[in-house]
């Protein structure tokens, strides 16, 4: 029993290790974009950063001899690539072009709530109170640091309405990619569903090629850099925690994002964050901590109440990011 326990304790360290490296890197994809998103429209910089990407990745898969992900896997990541891969990165690219980082970060992370009530009804994801409580918390300082950061004439409805599209698009491609980690890789899934978001921004092929040539070298090397760290990096390290644990839990750990990108700009940019900014950064932190917080225990190490699955059942420790998701029925089969 213990030796099963430390197997699933280990198991879980590393999928927290993967999501830590996640959310670092998807907070710095925002410093990149403000850089680069002066000299690339939205659809170009999507497109851009895309594939840069699926080169890395391709490369990856043919050392590794990835092979192709099972048919049963392809519904989920054919439709994480359209909603998350494509249609989300073009649409917040565009509305952060209309409204000020706080807004755009508020509205945007109502996508973790999203999340946990698309895994609940489609997933059959536990619900537990640390769940709630933590999401909660988090929520409430995403709200603290979207007031302090929001500028004067910075809004406007637009780029609200494309950022609440936004976050749709990212619970509609977690909650489909779910089921394909339990049948394929996470490298399998990150790699074909980055193929099809390219082939879905294929259209501003023009507009890439036309600004790529007159964009500043540090404008070109931002995307690069969103191609190769918070894309192709950073969706495999989430994809690999993903399969480990629920959806649920998995978005409220990206709560921790805006807290990340205040510290971020606060020491590349200059930019001094406020009191309130600060405290809100600080609640972000604490709920994904009681998030991801487990349940005391009793003496004989059994748990005092029911808990949602965990990352380690069924799957083996130390299992690197080629290797699937516990084998194991998650929700309605994808194809």
């Amino acid at each position: 029993m213990n030796s099963a326990r430390r197997t699933e304790r280990r198991t879980e360290l590393l999928a927290a290790g993967a999501a830590a490296v996640t959310v670092v890197l998807w907070a710095s994809a925002f410093v990149s974009i403000r850089s680069a998103g002066d000299a690339y429209s939205p659809g170009a910089l999507a497109l851009g950063r895309l594939v840069s990407g699926a080169l890395v990745l391709g490369a990856i898969c043919a050392v590794r001899r990835a092979g192709w992900p099972p048919r049963a896997a392809w519904r989920g990541i054919a439709v994480s690539g359209v909603l998350w891969f494509g249609f989300y990165m073009v649409v917040l690219n565009w509305g952060e072009q209309q409204v000020d980082a706080g807004t755009a970060a508020l509205v945007v992370n109502i996508g973790p709530i999203l999340i946990a009530l698309l895994g609940a009804r489609l997933l059959g994801d536990a619900m537990p109170p640390r769940l709630l409580a933590g999401m909660a918390v988090s929520f409430a300082g995403a709200v603290a640091v979207g007031l302090s950061m929001s500028g004067e004439g910075g809004s406007s409805v637009l780029g609200v309405v494309l950022c609440l599209l936004a976050a749709f698009g990212y619970a509609g491609g977690v909650v489909a990619q779910k089921p394909a980690l339990g049948r394929a890789t996470a490298l399998q899934v990150t790699t074909f569903g980055c193929v099809i978001g390219t082939v879905v921004c294929l259209p501003f092929a023009g507009q890439l090629v036309h600004e790529a040539a007159d964009a500043p070298v540090s404008a070109t090397l931002n995307m690069v850099y969103l191609g190769v760290f918070p894309t192709a990096l950073a969706f495999t390290t989430w994809a690999y925690a993903l399969a480990r644990t629920t959806a649920s839990r998995m978005g409220a750990t990206t709560y921790a994002v805006p807290a990340l990108v205040v510290l971020m700009s606060w020491l590349a940019l200059g930019e001094v964050p406020g009191l309130l900014t600060l405290a809100g950064g600080l609640l972000c932190l604490a709920g994904v901590a009681v998030s991801r917080s487990r349940p005391r225990t009793s003496q004989t190490g059994e748990p005092e109440v029911t808990r949602e699955p965990e990352a380690g059942q069924g799957a083996e420790a130390g299992q690197d990011l080629t290797a699937p998701g516990p084998d194991r029925e998650v929700g309605p089969r994808a194809g």
